[in-house]
């Protein structure tokens, strides 16, 4: 098989002007998960931020993301810049919300047993459309189908199936008794098996329905085993009417992203851009201050061969251009540019005891650094090891000693970010040392590459407690070559439990990290899987019902390099 590989994405644009106030004035083009969103503190202790079960609606050429105790709302033209919208109407200390477009309005629904109509939700201006509902509806979702009828699906129990049932659209009343629509039987599908990495034993819960109409198939999305893991997914089953039977659809789990810098894909909605693109916003996991700490991504999904859903996760966490167009498919939503901060060295001008430097590039959302104090002049430089071309940047703040509950207007961060070669001459690359806007996710995407060994960022302000950094997390290339293809690939299925697989190859030099894609054919390869620096894993989420093909690419500071071999295991 011939290697191919994924090139880069180049911007090339005119740099007369310095790096900061150049990327002052540019137009965002690329998100980075997760989305960069003033999440809302939440109004118990410990401090900590929350977000959750989204879900975004198409409504007059605007997208609008609802989730959980969040106090509000977002608004954005293009997927990519939001802006927050209050409302008192609204209950915000519900979880799980859903959204409907339907007679020219946007109706709301989460667990509080009313229903909201709004005919402008950009005014954040609601009034009650049901005011009282028979059905204990937890973890609701609004259908309407094509043809005008509409239905509830809900569920949230360990043992009890999520549930359908049409409504009158008038008074919003059951017609007819609710039908049990699916259920988990962990025993066959690991994914649906508890634990961090599927490989617990325990309960199971089961939540988060989302129905997806598609040529004439309906598609019910539903969540295991639990929020705080990292193996939070979706999985997804099939029907040819909105009330079944549904069946288990080929491919599963629907959403998947158990590794990464950040991990989980699970509760969330699939929805149509103005361009016709699927895209699935999920629930990603922190769950350190405390298991309901969370956050939002944004992945493409896509309509596979036969009809089969899937959303794709792979370098789920790195930078992507958001299209603003019709997507071909995979390669339309590869990384615009690779990782080159991992595992590099790290100065500090402190460290509190327990949060070390090297969580600054370790590449995960739950160790950060934390500075000894919040004052300004704190600082964090990497060290690349070489001059690389820098395109962007993700700073992700921790809260280390905060006490913020709530949503103040006090909260925001302002840095400084410079690049030099030799860490005597600095340059800006980055000034936000005016910002007053929260962005404790904040991406920067720079106009043109700069060429730099050196990242350095200097605290100038931190809206609570210290400064305190779970990643900054340097994006661009290397000068270097792409990596050769892995060898040496086995997977060794395990004979006393089927939904287990061992995969080992040879380590390659100079990777990073290693992405498997698997399916049920060679040709259906919709799962992720990443892994640094390791070169084993074991994955605990297959289904022992089925035959599996799972192949390895590999990618370094400079690119993807696609696997040769595919390897089956058999039922």
């Amino acid at each position: 098989m011939k290697r191919c590989k994924i090139l880069l994405i180049a911007l090339a644009v005119s740099f007369s002007i310095t790096a900061a106030d150049a990327q002052s004035n540019a137009k965002q083009t690329i998100i980075c998960n997760p989305l960069n969103l003033s999440y809302r503190f939440q109004l118990d202790k410990p401090s900590r931020r929350e977000a959750a079960d989204p879900v975004i609606i198409l409504f007059k050429g605007k997208y609008y993301l609802f989730a959980s105790k969040s106090g509000g709302y977002w608004s954005s033209n293009d997927l990519i810049d939001w802006k927050f919208i209050t409302s008192n109407d609204l209950p915000w200390e519900d979880y799980a919300p859903t959204a409907l477009v339907m007679n020219d309005a946007v109706y709301f629904m989460a667990l509080d047993k009313r229903i909201y109509k709004s005919i402008d939700p950009s005014t954040g201006r609601w009034e009650i459309a049901k005011e009282g509902f028979s059905i204990k509806a937890e973890d609701p979702d609004l259908f309407l189908d094509d043809d005008g009828k509409l239905y509830l699906y809900y569920g949230l129990s360990p043992s009890k199936p999520i549930s359908g049932v049409q409504l009158d659209k008038t008074t919003f009343n059951p017609i007819g008794e609710p039908v049990a629509c699916l259920n988990t039987k962990s025993s066959d599908y690991g994914w649906e098996r508890t634990g961090e990495y599927n490989s617990d034993k325990g309960w199971t819960w089961l939540e988060g329905a989302w129905m997806m109409k598609h040529n004439g198939k309906y598609y019910l999305q539903y969540a295991t085993p639990a929020t705080q893991f990292k193996s939070y997914n979706d999985g997804i089953y099939v029907a040819d009417s909105p009330l079944g039977p549904f069946e288990l659809a080929n491919n599963n789990p629907f959403s998947y992203k158990p590794e990464g810098f950040i991990a989980g894909a699970g509760h969330g909605c699939t929805f149509k851009d103005k361009y016709g693109n699927f895209w699935s916003v999920m629930t990603m996991t922190i769950s350190v201050k405390e298991h309901f700490e969370r956050r939002l991504g944004l992945f493409p999904a896509f309509m596979g061969k036969d009809g089969e859903f899937y959303t794709y996760t792979g370098f789920g966490d790195f930078p992507h251009v958001i299209p603003q167009r019709r997507m071909g498919g995979e390669n339309d939503y590869q990384p615009a540019w690779m990782l080159l901060s991992h595992n590099k060295p790290v100065q500090v001008s402190s460290a509190l005891e327990n949060h070390q430097k090297e969580n600054i590039t370790g590449e995960n959302i739950r160790k950060y650094w934390s500075a000894a104090t919040g004052e300004k002049g704190e600082w964090a430089i990497i060290d690349l090891q070489h001059p690389c071309e820098i395109n962007a940047l993700q700073i992700n703040f921790a809260e280390e000693g905060s006490t913020i509950l709530g949503r103040p207007d006090s909260i925001y961060q302002q840095y400084i970010i410079e690049y030099s070669n030799n860490q005597s001459d600095w340059k800006k690359l980055a000034d936000k040392t005016k910002n007053y806007t929260d962005s404790p996710h904040n991406y920067v995407q720079l106009p043109a590459a700069v060429k730099a060994r050196y990242v350095k960022i200097t605290n100038y302000h931190t809206p609570s407690g210290k400064f305190a950094l779970s990643g900054l997390r340097v994006f661009g290339k290397s000068t270097g070559k792409f990596a050769v293809p892995v060898t040496g690939f086995k997977a060794v299925r395990d004979s006393s439990d089927k939904r287990n697989v061992t995969l080992t190859w040879d380590k390659v030099p100079g990777a990073i990290g290693y992405n498997i894609r698997y399916g049920s054919s060679p040709g259906k390869l919709y799962e992720n899987y990443q892994v640094l620096d390791n070169s084993s894993i074991t994955i605990h989420s297959l289904s022992k019902l089925q035959k599996y093909y799972f192949i390895i690419d590999v990618f370094n500071e400079n690119g993807i390099t696609k696997g040769e071999d595919v390897v089956m295991i058999d039922e």
